[in-house]
């Protein structure tokens, strides 16, 4: 016990000591703790100096001195011995640059002459921790333009130049080169050309580090892109020229993986004449990481050839009559033979597209099924974009003559070109019997007589089939090649996922009327026995209806699309995001089709992939615009009231907003047979459900209809009311209490019953009173005030349902 009572004696003295510590920092002003703990001996003391920085200015930012005394203390802090404490600064250093910023008037020029010469210094630290900290901080820097224009050519480039200087440490100028590199896009076309431009060239050239090299290929497409394509062409593409030769197979890589991104900074001319030849070098490449990306940037570096005239990105608009749209596109196509245009139909959904407008959608769009596809939202929308860019940046570019391209791609001759050992009868897809025979065996893929036109032509006739002249033949017989799998063995195992991935870009290129070209290794793919081959198709094939127009798609697209349909889960998803999509560009007979086969999508291969219900929901809300009320009421009335009687919620909430869009579009009909038919068959099936589960989602349904303004007042009141009013008695407070909250938040806020006293009116409130009066306590609540939670997402959150 004696020991016991000292060491309590112990323990309150050090409390003591403590509290007396405190009070004595309480009673220093900022600058005396910033000073106190500066000078400590202790590595954490100052750690916590550097990153206190931000509150003690904070603190004293209305005191002009004291703001420069914080300042000139940062400096000598970053003269500290120890890395972590150096390298705890700089991590500050963007907020404190940003404080500087905002209060400019107190602290004018603090961050010029305080903050960046420390950011600079540091870019040369011994420490490599200190080093990438203060990389981050100037990146970050640039990015939020808190670094005038006149420092970054006075303190940033000039310390950037002299650390890539030949006598410079390898790893800083290295380093340094990378962030010249992403600083170029940040500080413009002027800064880059006349500051980093040049040592950017010799640093390309630099025979001691391939390192260094490597970071200039990395980048290559970005400095590009920064200066333009004089600067490109003159300055540039020579350096590009040796990298891509160069004896380290990592720089050729670099180069490969860049090439897309080069080739949209060059006229059509050079990218024709010059870059097509070397990047089949590259594709020949003797390593096979360099085939490889080559491979992976086939397709997008194909894409940049894209022109308006060879695409046939023309769509008729609704407010002409076909006649004119005629006229127009005789007008376009320069004496060529008009594309298939997307024809405008009562019952399709209006196309008002022109170029522009297509491309809009297309490019952005993409996005969502790119990453569905693949976790990797930029393989299709890059290529995509690509195409699309180049369409726009070479439309005014004068047409080269049919006889000049061929004489430049006889100049292209793959027989001709240097390193290249392709043979070109080896360069069209070689399917073997194995693989021709898969479509016996995969009952998923379609396999009628129309998805094999070309099969009776001879090696000759096929390949003659082939030709266009929107690319060099040698890259597009390249990239058909893909599917052949052999390549799978000797370049890469998912080379035809990178085909699949790349496929809407370049068909966008080659424009419809070359889609023959195409149209055999697109078959080639959508049998293909890999899921994710098939499933990066599912999610873009309704970007290649758009590209193809309706009668191609029909001819060719259908099929594949029926087979899709009778996939793997992970197949059909990307068929079902973008089922509307898809549906609304056939003929409204091809679309009336699928409505039998709508049902189809509640069988999942797994029951508890909700998700999957829940897209089926959201699809089926778009779908409700393309189909008559009949169709409606018979086909996809049946499935929305099974999905509101769903085992997950999240299916059920979405459920309800696709059947009150329903009561909508039937009882707009007319006549309106169909919707009060929809309207008795919900009263009878949820309004009187024995579970109280059926009768929650029939209040929800009624909330929902409200909100939306899905049925006129009047209506709701004789249709809907009287049985949502009824459920005052029931005998679950989860279904009372959510009457409670529709009834006040949401019935009682329309002007039908705010205006105007009516029978209607009066049992409202009669309702309420009632339920003002409940024996349960939440019932009480929501009906007797006004909460502010109004919707019916977080209605059903707060309503206790199961999520199964």
């Amino acid at each position: 016990m004696a020991d016991l009572s000292l060491l309590q004696e112990d323990l309150q003295e050090d409390a003591d000591g403590s509290l007396d510590f405190v009070s004595q920092d309480e009673m220093l002003t900022p600058l005396g703790r910033l000073d106190k703990y500066a000078a400590s001996e202790n590595i954490f003391n100052r750690q916590m100096v550097a990153r206190s920085l931000l509150d003690t200015l904070r603190e004293v930012c209305d005191d002009e001195r004291d703001c420069i005394a914080v300042l000139e203390r940062i400096s000598r802090l970053a003269d500290d011995s120890e890395p972590t404490v150096r390298a705890e600064l700089m991590e500050q250093v963007p907020h404190i640059a940003l404080f500087c910023q905002e209060n400019r008037p107190s602290i004018p020029y603090a961050f010029s002459k305080f903050l960046l010469p420390i950011v600079v210094r540091y870019l040369a630290d011994q420490n490599n921790q200190v080093r990438k900290t203060s990389q981050a901080a100037l990146l970050a820097l640039l990015e939020q333009e808190l670094i005038e224009r006149f420092d970054v050519e006075t303190k940033v480039c000039p310390v950037l130049i002299e650390l890539t200087a030949p006598d410079s440490n390898d790893d800083v100028k290295t380093e340094a080169v990378a962030i010249m590199c992403k600083m170029a896009p940040m500080v413009g076309k002027d800064i880059t050309e006349r500051l980093i431009l040049p040592r950017f060239c010799e640093m390309c050239c630099d025979c001691r580090m391939f390192h260094v090299r490597k970071v200039c290929a990395a980048n290559f497409g970005d400095i590009c892109s920064v200066v333009g394509q004089q600067a490109t062409e003159e300055m540039l593409l020579p350096r590009f020229f040796q990298l891509c030769s160069d004896n380290v197979w990592g720089v050729r890589k670099a180069c490969a993986e860049c090439f897309m991104a080069v080739s949209c900074a060059t006229c059509q001319e050079i990218r024709r004449t010059k870059l097509s030849a070397l990047f089949i070098n590259l594709i020949s490449d003797p390593s096979r990481w360099v085939r490889q990306a080559a491979f992976q940037s086939l397709g997008p570096f194909i894409s940049t050839f894209a022109n308006p005239s060879s695409s046939g990105q023309y769509f008729k608009e609704e407010s002409k009559s076909s006649e004119e749209m005629s006229v127009e596109n005789k007008n376009r196509t320069r004496d060529q033979e008009a594309p298939e245009d997307v024809q405008v139909r009562p019952e399709d959904t209006p196309s008002d597209l022109s170029v522009s407008n297509s491309s809009v959608i297309l490019e952005n769009t993409m996005e969502d099924h790119a990453a569905e596809a693949s976790g990797k939202p930029l393989a299709q929308v890059e290529v995509l974009s690509a195409a699309l860019r180049a369409s726009s940046l070479d439309a005014h570019e004068e047409t080269i003559s049919i006889e000049k391209r061929s004489d430049l791609q006889d100049e292209l001759d793959i027989n001709e070109l240097p390193n290249c050992k392709i043979n070109q009868e080896d360069s069209v897809p070689l399917i073997s019997d194995a693989v021709e025979n898969m479509d016996s065996t995969l009952h998923y893929i379609h396999s009628d007589s129309d998805l094999s036109n070309n099969s009776s032509f001879s090696p000759d006739e096929e390949r003659r089939t082939k030709v266009q002249d929107v690319v060099p033949q040698a890259l597009l017989d390249q990239y058909l090649s893909m599917t052949d799998p052999s390549r799978a063995q000797t370049v890469d195992t998912e080379i035809a996922k990178h085909c699949a991935y790349s496929l809407p870009g370049v068909a966008l290129t080659l424009g419809r009327q070359n889609w023959h070209c195409l149209r055999e290794t697109y078959e080639t793919l959508a049998s293909d026995m890999q899921w994710k081959v098939r499933r990066t198709l599912a999610f873009s094939i309704h970007e290649l209806a758009v590209i193809l127009g309706d009668q191609l798609t029909a001819a060719d697209l259908v099929p594949i699309f029926n087979g899709f349909l009778k996939d793997l889960d992970e197949v059909r998803i990307g068929v079902l995001k973008h089922l509307h999509d898809f549906l609304k560009l056939l003929h409204i007979d091809k679309r009336r089709e699928y409505l039998y086969q709508l049902q189809e999508f509640l069988v999942t291969d797994n029951s508890r992939n909700w998700r999957f219900r829940a897209e089926l929901a959201e699809q089926l809300i778009l779908l409700l615009e393309l189909y008559s009320p009949r169709d409606v009421y018979d086909y996809l009335r049946p499935i929305a009231l099974n999905l509101c009687a769903d085992k997950v919620s999240s299916v059920r909430w979405i459920s309800y907003k696709l059947v009150s869009e329903m009561v909508k579009k039937l009882h707009a009909a007319t006549p309106p047979t169909f919707g009060v038919d929809l309207i008795n068959e919900l009263v009878e099936n949820f309004g009187r459900c024995p579970k109280w589960s059926g009768r929650q989602a029939f209040v929800f349904v009624c909330q929902t209809v409200i909100e939306d303004d899905c049925l006129p007042m009047d209506q709701f009141a004789v249709h809907l009311m009287p049985h949502l009013l009824t459920l005052a008695n029931d005998r679950v407070p989860n279904v009372r209490v959510l009457l409670a909250k529709t009834l006040r938040q949401t019935l009682l806020e329309k002007d039908y019953f705010l205006a105007s006293a009516s029978c209607h009116q009066e049992a409202v409130e009669q309702t309420i009173m009632a339920l003002q009066m409940d024996r349960d306590s939440d019932v009480k609540y929501f009906a007797s005030i006004h909460p502010a939670s109004t919707k019916i997402s977080e209605d059903a959150m707060s309503t206790a349902s199961s999520t199964y």
